[in-house]
């Protein structure tokens, strides 16, 4: 009988020790780039993965490179980008180590605006009105994908003007600056961007089809998550973030509410939304 209960007793543990083996993680690492159209996405699955008892850690980085170079590593578990255009090249350098689990929001459009009392409407126009715009295009960070796709403009259309490189808190001042004096400026901007509902702005025409058309955005992660991760993939799967609720939640932060304040309310105000997403069944 002793004998018995040993066997019992070890073959317990045994069992007890595979199923802890092959349990899911409850400790999610997602990156994300300290962009306004990323952030709120990112804070909002963070916001439905903690409410499902996951402990969820966020990298921040500042190029798409070294966030899909960590990716690949396994430093993080999970990243929200647009794979099909703006990041398709590290997308595909990296795809073998990868895997797409869900689209979380859509529409994005990225390209070059100016005031709507700037009298040109297409990419054709800047080089004829060169010395009104200081013979320049205020651009954002290096190494983002709009302005990977602003070189290629500026070779296509042969642009007289200087794509000047800085950061969105540079160029959004300089539009500030241009709106208030009614003076002309061209902007590498997007949508869904505050900016775009604040001031009257207007992307000029790209008849050589330079900048991508409105794109998706996905959530992605290392290669084998979805299966190590279903619970987790399930609940990740559910969340959608409309442009407009993006867009809403960065007009809130540019009123003065932090990233974390912005997206907080935006949750408050979808509390039923949220529990319909996390309505997922356990294992």
């Amino acid at each position: 009988m002793k004998a018995l209960l040993k066997a019992l007793v070890a073959a317990a543990m045994v069992g007890m020790t595979f199923l802890s083996a092959h349990a899911e993680e409850k400790t999610i690492t997602m990156g994300t780039l300290s962009w306004e159209d990323l952030m709120p996405i990112t804070g909002i699955t963070k916001k439905v993965l903690e409410d499902q008892g996951y402990t969820v850690k966020v990298v921040p980085f500042s190029e798409w490179g070294i966030a899909f170079a960590a990716l690949g590593k396994g430093d993080i578990q999970i990243l929200t980008s647009h794979v099909n255009y703006v990041t398709y090249d590290y997308w595909d350098k990296n795809k073998r180590r990868l895997e797409k689990i869900s689209p979380v929001s859509h529409g994005l459009y990225q390209a070059v605006a100016v005031p709507n009392y700037v009298n040109i409407d297409t990419m054709e126009q800047l080089n004829e009105n060169a010395d009104k715009f200081g013979n320049k295009i205020i651009g954002v960070e290096p190494g983002s994908g709009l302005m990977r796709d602003m070189a290629t403009a500026s070779k296509e259309y042969d642009l007289k003007l200087q794509t000047v490189e800085g950061s969105t808190a540079a160029m959004t001042a300089a539009l500030k600056s241009a709106v208030e004096r009614k003076e002309w400026i061209a902007v590498t901007i997007w949508e869904p961007s505050w900016m775009m509902q604040k001031y009257p702005l207007k992307f000029l025409k790209d008849s050589k089809n330079i900048f991508p058309a409105a794109q998706t955005y996905y959530w992605i992660g290392t290669k084998g998550f979805s299966e190590e991760n279903p619970r987790a993939r399930e609940i990740i799967s559910s969340v959608y973030v409309p442009l407009a609720d993006i867009t809403a939640i960065n007009g809130a932060v540019a009123d003065g509410k932090t990233m974390d304040e912005a997206i907080k309310d935006w949750t408050d105000n979808h509390a039923d939304l949220l529990k319909r997403w996390e309505n997922i069944k356990g294992e």
